[in-house]
Parts: C-alpha cells; sequence; structure tokens
C-alpha cells in the first residue's frame, strides 16, 4: 500500500510539473527554430499577364516583441493607362504558417464583389493584419499560441507567408467574358527570442 502511495505521489508531481512547464511558455521553440533556415529574401516578386505581385517582409529576421511588418502589392503593368480588377473585401490573401509547431495562421475575409481601378505602374498596396483564430475543437497549445499571437505579436518561431493575390479582370465591360488571377508566392522570417 505504501509503494502504491509513493508511485501515485510521484505521478501527481510529474504532470504537475510537466503542466507548469508547457502552459504558454513559448520560450523553448526558439532552439527548434534554430533548425530552420529562412529559405527566401524577404521579399517576393512574381509577374502574370499585365500584373506584377509582391510579397514583402522588412527583415529575414525578428526580435521577439518586434513587430513584424508585412505587405503585399498588386502593380499593373499592361498597355492600357488604367484597367478594374473585381475581387472580394481585399484582392490580398496572407495565410501563414509557423512551422516549428505546424500551425496554421488563417486569414480569412469577407466576400462581397468589390473592383478597383488599378492605373498602369503605380501598386496596390496592403499591409498584413493580424489574423486568425481557434474554436473550441482546437487543442489548448494552439488557442494559448493563438491568443499569446493577439496580444503580444508573433511568438518565436519560423514563419512561412504563402501569400496570394485573387482577383478577375472583364475583358470587354459589355461582355460576360472575364479572365481570372490567382497568382502566389511565399516569403519567410523568423523570430528570435
Amino acid at each position: 500500500m505504501r509503494e502504491f502511495k509513493l508511485l501515485l505521489s510521484f505521478i501527481v508531481i510529474t504532470f504537475l510539473l510537466a503542466g507548469c512547464g508547457s502552459q504558454g511558455n513559448f520560450d523553448n521553440i526558439s532552439s527548434k527554430s534554430d533548425d530552420y533556415d529562412v529559405l527566401n529574401i524577404p521579399r517576393a516578386e512574381i509577374t502574370e499577364g499585365d500584373f506584377v505581385y509582391r510579397l514583402v517582409t522588412e527583415k529575414e529576421e525578428y526580435q521577439k516583441g518586434d513587430s513584424v511588418k508585412i505587405y503585399a502589392e498588386l502593380e499593373y503593368i499592361g498597355d492600357k493607362e488604367t484597367v478594374t480588377i473585381y475581387h472580394a473585401a481585399s484582392p490580398f490573401y496572407f495565410p501563414i504558417v509557423e512551422k516549428t509547431r505546424d500551425y496554421d495562421i488563417s486569414y480569412s475575409m469577407n466576400e462581397p464583389l468589390l473592383s478597383t481601378t488599378l492605373k498602369k505602374g503605380e501598386p496596390l498596396r496592403e499591409e498584413y493584419k493580424k489574423s486568425g483564430g481557434y474554436g473550441e475543437q482546437d487543442k489548448k497549445e494552439y488557442a494559448d499560441f493563438i491568443k499569446s499571437f493577439w496580444e503580444n505579436g508573433f511568438p518565436a518561431g519560423y514563419y512561412v507567408v504563402e501569400g496570394y493575390v485573387d482577383f478577375y479582370v472583364q475583358s470587354n465591360e459589355d461582355s460576360n467574358d472575364k479572365e481570372d488571377f490567382n497568382i502566389k508566392t511565399q516569403i519567410d522570417f523568423k523570430v528570435n527570442e
């Protein structure tokens, strides 16, 4: 009986110590992010048809607590002076994956049909705004990560932004002919302790 109580005490203490060590603490992730190298330069650019899509972050590496700046641009480079694009609330999407934990920071938006007129050579630019959420079916660790992200910014880790721009152009205002564009690229960065 004494051995059983001793074993039970040992198990309880082990669980208590393990619980205290993992409660919202993301500091131990920095060692895992050291296993990753930033693969891309902080700026990616891709041309498709008459459009150039750029995805940019200011630095390859940030320190925990820094404001991480990410933005996207869409530039029209075709023959006309202007072109009208049709899109959801924004043509820009910024889904992010934190690779050391394999956590998705989703990016959702309302989907009304809006239009924007682009002038040749003048990029349309939008900065990333915090996104992501969790539900009751998500694990506690993921919910804690998202809460920390919303309250304190990006926790230490290695991040890949799998950005894209999604819109269409009507070939003629009087016709239903349209050309769809879904241009994708990615950038990555680290957040260190």
